[in-house]
């Protein structure tokens, strides 16, 4: 009798395991689509930023400081990168990005360009896509997070090795007003 009661308890506790382990593929497959979905957009923007810049060069000569931070950070090899170096690399894109808009007020003939314009609308875009994707990423991370960190799925997560990850977060600069001086 007690070794019916001690298998079906084990047996309970089995396909707890497994439901939790499959929870937590889900959730990972969920985080990896969310990253993939922003990853499109962020890769988008990078390929803009050549034009943006090339456009900007001519008007803002003695910027080059700024354009040229931008332009080592585009250059980097976006392909080889990890998940959370492009996510590094473009908050300081982001950055710069503020500082060449911020650059266009002070420059009212490139305000005007049409390429100009043109490239500010799809970067318009195309934050606004990073911003929704990034959203939903941050999403999916609070759930996965939330089953690593949670009694009792930390137990299996632990033992299985998975590990919180890391939001897609702006840093103190980002929220600072872009200061553009001459």
């Amino acid at each position: 009798m007690w070794i019916y009661i001690v298998i079906a308890i084990i047996a309970i506790i089995v396909i707890y395991a497994l439901v939790l382990y499959n929870s937590f593929v889900k959730l990972n497959n969920k985080v990896k689509e969310a990253f993939a979905t922003m990853d499109v957009y962020l890769k988008k923007r990078w390929d803009l930023i050549p034009n943006l810049v090339e456009t900007v060069k001519g008007y803002a000569e003695h910027e080059k400081s700024t354009l040229n931070d931008v332009i080592s950070l585009r250059n980097s090899a976006y392909e080889k990168m990890s998940d959370d170096e492009k996510i590094k690399t473009n908050v300081e894109l982001s950055r710069g990005i503020n500082k060449i808009m911020a650059l266009a007020e002070a420059y009212p003939d490139l305000k005007a360009n049409e390429n100009f314009q043109n490239l500010s609308n799809q970067l318009t875009k195309i934050e606004d896509d990073i911003a929704n994707s990034r959203k939903y990423y941050n999403a999916v991370i609070r759930e996965f997070n939330n089953k690593v960190e949670m009694f009792p799925s930390n137990l299996l997560a632990h033992l299985l090795g998975f590990k919180a990850k890391a939001m897609y977060e702006i840093n103190d600069n980002e929220r600072e007003n872009v200061k553009v001086e001459f």
